[in-house]
């Protein structure tokens, strides 16, 4: 009787070890939108590290979004330098750099998006005019994580 007891204690508290959990699948998966590459990344805030680099294409918001929360729950700013990516973390810094021109702008991750295929960022109109990408609208880019 008291083996059972023992393996039935066992059993409950094996169940109750810790695992990693997920809100959605975009937690899991990040598709870095490379064309030329079909493989999916793991980037959940436990493996996101310094020096992660993805390309794909970039667009801006529409100034109807400003002064709305954003995921995160900060308001949005078209004046400040910050960015919406599917599963980066909020705060997560990103330098982004324009493929075309070299331009390059440091911003932090605040809100979900884009929710177009083929992009893997959306930028604040401020980040977008350092880029130089407001005539273009959609541009190529390269995202290093750096903080």
């Amino acid at each position: 009787m008291k083996k059972i007891l023992i393996l039935i204690m066992l059993i409950t508290l094996s169940s109750c070890s810790s695992a990693i959990r997920f809100t959605s699948e975009n937690d899991m998966i990040n598709n870095s939108g490379d064309s030329s590459s079909k493989k999916k990344e793991n980037v959940n805030k436990s493996n996101v590290k310094v020096g992660y680099i993805f390309k794909g294409k970039a667009s801006f918001y529409a100034d109807k979004y400003d002064g709305r929360k954003t995921a995160s729950g900060e308001v949005f700013k078209q004046s400040e330098l910050t960015a919406a990516h599917k599963t980066l973390p909020f705060g997560t810094l990103c330098k982004v750099t324009n493929l075309k021109n070299n331009k390059s702008v440091i911003v932090k991750i605040n809100d979900r998006g884009p929710f177009v295929k083929d992009r893997v960022i959306d930028l604040s109109y401020a980040a977008a005019k350092e880029l130089d990408m407001i005539k273009d609208g959609i541009i190529n880019v390269e995202v290093e994580v750096i903080e």
